[in-house]
């Protein structure tokens, strides 16, 4: 809603066109310097949930994607599916079990979506642990099975 800046102090840019907040800017900054030139970048404000790292609401700019916000949070955890992403946008399902190969990096955010990444299926989580109890009962078999 406020944002401070040295030389003009706090001023209010909430619910504001960006021209305007730029012109009254611009306005202030003339009093103390002589050819001022600013630059605005809105944040959209997102919440990258689920399996991922550092799971929690992130500021990002207009020009990243989906890849990334989850970027942002530190990637997928050792649990998280970049195959089953979905986002919420205003309480509706807008995109679900988005896959990397399908051009996750094309996928916009916009503020306020909910990024969720989801979890991997049971099987890939266990997928080493069983095979090497596969291997462990079929040695033990074999070995059974020679004497």
């Amino acid at each position: 809603g406020n944002v401070v800046l040295p030389l003009v102090g706090e001023r209010h840019v909430a619910d504001r066109p960006w021209s305007e907040v730029k012109d009254e800017l611009l306005s202030a900054f003339r009093v103390e310097l002589r050819n001022p030139s600013i630059e605005l970048t809105p944040l959209r404000r997102v919440y990258v949930l689920g399996q991922v790292t550092r799971p929690g609401p992130y500021d990002i700019d207009p020009t990243m994607s989906l890849a990334g916000a989850i970027a942002m949070a530190s990637g997928a955890s050792p649990d998280g599916d970049l195959k089953s992403v979905k986002v919420v946008r205003d309480g509706q399902v807008v995109l679900d079990g988005v896959r990397v190969e399908s051009g996750l990096a094309q996928v916009d955010v916009r503020s306020g979506d909910q990024v969720f990444v989801g979890r991997r299926g049971w099987m890939d989580r266990n997928s080493t642990f069983l095979v090497s109890a596969l291997i462990s009962v079929t040695s033990i078999i074999v070995t059974l099975a020679i004497r």
